[in-house]
């Protein structure tokens, strides 16, 4: 969905144009905004890294930009945006611009929440953004894809590359749809490790952000080196988390039971040192 949101930026922001998104988020938002030659507007969240819906209307108000990005569930924090806010923050980009509104699913798989497809209805600057890269473990596929009104979609086919799509990634995203069931299935089983993921991490004493993504971002860590040095420590214990570059926390994907345990064992292990 990269390339989705490449084509977007392209064809409704660019040069002398703004676009905002509320960090921290998704880094490609910003990356690709200013390839695009796009002004980049870091907006606001709480401490619960929820967006802060008062403070985010304003700022759409003060800064008027073209494109407003919304990630749910977020990456790299795996807290979920509900369907009130994401209405909230498109009126108030239609009122001051209007401007596009992207809503970036790419985890909405993993989510407790239903896909906000729906709200598309009715709002023709409104955009979601999907991809077959995580639910369906099709990365290599390099596909994602976007639903929105008629009229965005042929805007975008001015800038899209032709033949950007071999035809083996188009037969492979086919096959792979008509196994939707079977493929959704695994992602059941990752959601409820997940969930296993936030209880024990809980349990042994972190704190844990919500999580609706196949990940879990926990901490705090403040004391010398920080996340990173924590990150350390549990590599090597021969586990491999990502320091996600907020401070004071660091994230977890949800695996296999197996490796799930292994992780759980390593980050017990490591309270204890700290506690002794």
């Amino acid at each position: 969905s990269n390339e989705v949101i490449q084509q977007l930026l392209q064809t409704f922001a660019g040069p002398g144009r703004l676009a905002i998104g509320f960090e921290p988020s998704y880094s490609m938002h910003g990356l690709i905004s200013r390839g695009t030659g796009t002004g980049w507007i870091s907006g606001p969240r709480k401490g619960d890294f929820t967006i802060d819906v008062d403070a985010a209307e304003a700022a759409i108000a003060a800064h008027r930009p073209d494109v407003v990005f919304i990630t749910t569930p977020n990456n790299p924090t795996g807290t979920a945006v509900d369907a009130e806010t994401v209405l909230a923050l498109y009126e108030a980009a239609q009122a001051a611009k209007p401007s596009l509104v992207i809503v970036d699913e790419a985890y909405v798989e993993f989510s407790h929440r239903p896909s906000l497809l729906p709200l598309i209805e009715g709002r023709p600057n409104l955009v979601v953004s999907r991809t077959m890269s995580k639910a369906f473990g099709a990365a290599g596929l390099r596909l994602g894809y976007l639903a929105a009104h008629p009229a965005v979609v042929d805007a975008v086919q001015l800038v899209r590359l032709p033949y950007h799509l071999s035809a083996v990634t188009q037969a492979t995203a086919l096959a792979a749809l008509e196994h939707t069931d079977t493929l959704l299935g695994y992602v059941e089983q990752l959601k409820a490790e997940r969930d296993r993921l936030v209880a024990e991490l809980r349990a042994i004493g972190y704190e844990v952000t919500e999580s609706d993504a196949n990940f879990v971002q926990f901490g705090r860590f403040t004391g010398e080196g920080g996340a990173h040095a924590v990150w350390q420590r549990i590599l090597d214990r021969g586990v491999l988390v990502r320091d996600n570059g907020v401070p004071g926390w660091l994230r977890v994907t949800a695996g296999t039971p197996e490796e799930n345990d292994a992780f759980l064992d390593a980050v017990r292990a490591l309270k204890k040192e700290q506690s002794s």
